[in-house]
């Protein structure tokens, strides 16, 4: 256990720590000329984290994938990705697949 004075040393340094790291780029970022080829490159890196972040958080149910219609997760994401494509409307996306989301798990926990 530690103690109240161990505890605040411990979330000042996780915050110093966490504000070194983000500082870095914001203090470099007037310094570094990034190429074309580059910066063409960096416009895919928040898909594809938010991809990964999501895939693993819709399919994985525990330590197994589930392709199932009983994955509640999975079956919003459907509805979402279908709304997402037809409207291109992102906050009709968000709604529709947290509603299709909690009406299915509704709907399961019935069962």
């Amino acid at each position: 256990m530690l103690t109240p004075s161990q505890e605040v040393l411990l979330i000042s340094s996780m915050a110093i720590a966490t504000l070194a790291i983000r500082a870095v780029p914001i203090v470099m970022s007037g310094r570094i000329v990034l190429s074309d080829r580059m910066l063409q490159l960096l416009r895919y890196v928040p898909p594809v984290v938010l991809t990964a972040i999501i895939v693993p958080a819709v399919l994985m149910d525990g330590q197994q994938i589930a392709l199932t219609y009983t994955n509640p997760r999975l079956i919003g994401a459907i509805a979402a990705i279908g709304v997402g494509l037809w409207r291109k409307n992102l906050l009709l996306t968000i709604a529709v697949g947290m509603a299709v989301f909690f009406i299915w798990q509704a709907i399961l926990a019935q069962l």
